[in-house]
């Protein structure tokens, strides 16, 4: 008994194994076809790929503008120097800030006359109308625009605190904008994924109505809708795998071009970015994405065709 079991299940995997093998060699018998088909996959599947390495790129250029968060505090005038020096040494205390720094009246009223070139004008003012402000860095936890909004509102309530500013709308802008090209993106890539499971179903079923006559003899003889689909779903397998396969190759080709191309202009603003491509878990994860396309489009063509065809 434990020998018929076992018996059993080595050959569910023979015949599963053989099935597979027979589904790719009918791939070698009809080349054209294959590659036709296993080109537009490939192709099909590069533009989703290489849209979510641009993505990630933005992403980690953006986390770099995202911690340029500097507080600008516009403080008192009537404050003393001493004064000034001991509330910075204060707020430098505070768990979310990482470090202050001054700029006194005196000394920010001095770059102004030598930069501006009004000196004669600014020698009439019978007082220095500008006040100490003392900039103050965020932690790296409250760098994000929503956490230095909060520290900022908590600084403005300090009592030696005329007014301060905080620039991020641009920032906020530049994130909005980047949601919504990653939306866009996403959308674009569901219709090209849309496309893929469409055309694999669309060349199954075509291979279903080529051998509908051998499909008709396997029913008479007593093979089951699910023997008679096993090799068209290893056929959507073999599709979707070399699919990509081909798209992770495409990819490599095309993010080395940009890349290529961009390093000339980082050069020129003295940037150290580099375009990063796809590692090999998201390499992996391009292939088990393309594979589940591939059999899910196959499956579809089978359940629908497969058992629409009865012998005569």
């Amino acid at each position: 008994m434990k020998t018929s079991v076992f018996r059993r299940f080595v050959m569910f995997w023979v015949h599963h194994a053989q099935q597979g093998i027979g589904s790719l060699g009918e791939l070698f018998r009809n080349p054209l076809a294959s590659i036709m088909t296993i080109a537009v996959l490939g192709l099909s599947l590069t533009l989703p790929s290489t849209l979510y390495i641009l993505v990630k790129n933005s992403q980690s250029v953006t986390s770099g503008l995202n911690e340029a968060s500097e507080i600008s505090l516009y403080l008192q005038k009537e404050l003393s120097r001493e004064q000034v020096e001991n509330f910075a040494e204060r707020v430098s205390l505070w768990e979310e800030v990482a470090s202050t720094d001054i700029i006194f009246k005196d000394v920010a009223l001095e770059e102004f006359r030598n930069a501006s070139g009004f000196g004669s004008a600014i020698d009439y003012l019978q007082r220095n109308p500008l006040p100490d402000v003392v900039l103050v860095l965020p932690t790296q936890e409250h760098r994000a625009p929503e956490r230095a909004r909060t520290l900022l509102q908590r600084l403005q309530n300090e009592r030696e605190v005329n007014s301060a500013t905080l620039d991020i709308t641009w920032l906020s802008r530049l994130q909005a904008l980047i949601r919504l090209v990653q939306d866009i993106l996403g959308a674009i890539a569901l219709l090209l994924c849309s496309a893929v499971v469409l055309i694999v179903g669309n060349t199954i079923r075509l291979m279903i109505l080529n051998r509908k006559d051998e499909i008709e003899v396997m029913k008479l003889v007593g093979a089951t809708n699910a023997f008679i689909q096993r090799p068209f779903l290893y056929t959507g397998f073999w599709y979707g795998l070399l699919g990509g396969i081909l798209a992770w190759l495409a990819t490599l080709i095309l993010t080395w071009w940009i890349s290529r191309a961009m390093v000339q202009v980082t050069e020129l603003y003295e940037s150290p970015f580099r375009l990063v491509g796809l590692s090999l878990q998201e390499a992996l994860i391009l292939w088990a994405s393309a594979i589940v396309l591939g059999l899910l489009g196959s499956y579809m063509a089978v359940r629908r065709h497969v058992s629409r065809i009865e012998p005569q």
